[in-house]
């Protein structure tokens, strides 16, 4: 199995793989507003409601959050958003 998005965050910015981070942090680590990762924070909670259940093992904020990871990683990395590519 792969790394996960915040794997692949902490990888990239030199922290261990599973040290988490509040928004704040994120938001400064890779200079962007932390009102547009939190309006993907809150996109992930409500996208919960309808694929969450089907993932036993996760939270509607701990989606919240590996979205806001994964909005992170692709911008980061230059690549195509699947999703909230209205907040770039």
């Amino acid at each position: 199995m792969g790394l996960t998005h915040k794997q692949q965050f902490n990888k990239r910015h030199g922290f261990d793989k599973d040290e988490p981070h509040s928004l704040a942090e994120i938001a400064k680590i890779s200079k962007m507003k932390k009102s547009v990762l939190q309006e993907v924070f809150n996109r992930g909670v409500g996208a919960f409601k309808t694929a969450g259940p089907s993932r036993p093992n996760m939270t509607k904020d701990s989606w919240g959050q590996a979205r806001v990871y994964a909005f992170v990683n692709k911008i980061e990395k230059g690549m195509k958003l699947n999703h909230d590519t209205d907040l770039v």
